[in-house]
């Protein structure tokens, strides 16, 4: 049952939003008493918390797969970028803001746990990239991966991007690119550009 509750609870929290979402609800879409959800949470906090770790971990699980794999660093960014998109595919509502607003020691652990994640990443990333000639020899790793992750995260800021006039897909697509033509060599460029045609081809 604990499963299960984490399992409603995350898919409510994306697509409602962590404030949003009240204990009641959650008992109501599994048609269960609230008490049941108190005997494995002492509270929505600590519900809250679990439901925002999962998470990670999935994500976390999923990025280290693709990693492994070993594909070219241009594509498994973009690789990992739809990853990250699908599986929050139902965040309609900014959870990470109400998150940070109502919950912000949990944001903060979590932004940290991210960033972890995120630093190891790209940095492999940008070193496998140099080594085969796709992004430029005189890159820092340390510093672009810390750009990156500012970035990343600073463009779901909701007061910079409104969802009205800046779509979640259109973004992530935007900045990807964006920060992919500020490292890559003219080889990866080539590279860059086949694998944005090709995905344009596959759209229309």
């Amino acid at each position: 049952m604990k499963t299960k509750i984490i399992q409603k609870a995350t898919s409510l929290f994306l697509k409602l939003g962590f404030k949003s979402v009240t204990m009641d609800d959650i008992a109501d879409e599994l048609a269960i008493s609230k008490k049941t959800i108190y005997i494995h949470f002492k509270n929505k906090t600590a519900l809250v918390k679990q439901c925002t770790f999962s998470i990670l971990d999935r994500i976390t699980n999923g990025i280290d797969k693709i990693c492994s794999l070993d594909k070219n660093p241009i594509d498994e960014l973009f690789e990992i970028k739809k990853f990250i998109m699908d599986e929050l595919r139902n965040e309609e509502s900014s959870p990470q803001y109400q998150l940070e607003k109502y919950y912000p020691e949990i944001s903060k652990s979590l932004r940290q746990n991210q960033f972890d994640v995120m630093m190891k990443c790209t940095k492999r990333n940008i070193v496998r990239g140099i080594a085969m000639g796709l992004y430029r020899k005189n890159l820092d790793p340390e510093f672009i991966a810390r750009v990156y992750f500012v970035g990343i995260t600073g463009i779901r800021d909701q007061n910079l991007f409104p969802n009205q006039q800046f779509s979640t897909t259109y973004i992530a697509d935007e900045y990807l690119e964006y920060h992919l033509r500020g490292i890559v060599t003219p080889q990866g460029l080539l590279s860059l550009n086949r694998f944005i045609k090709e995905n344009q081809t596959d759209d229309e």
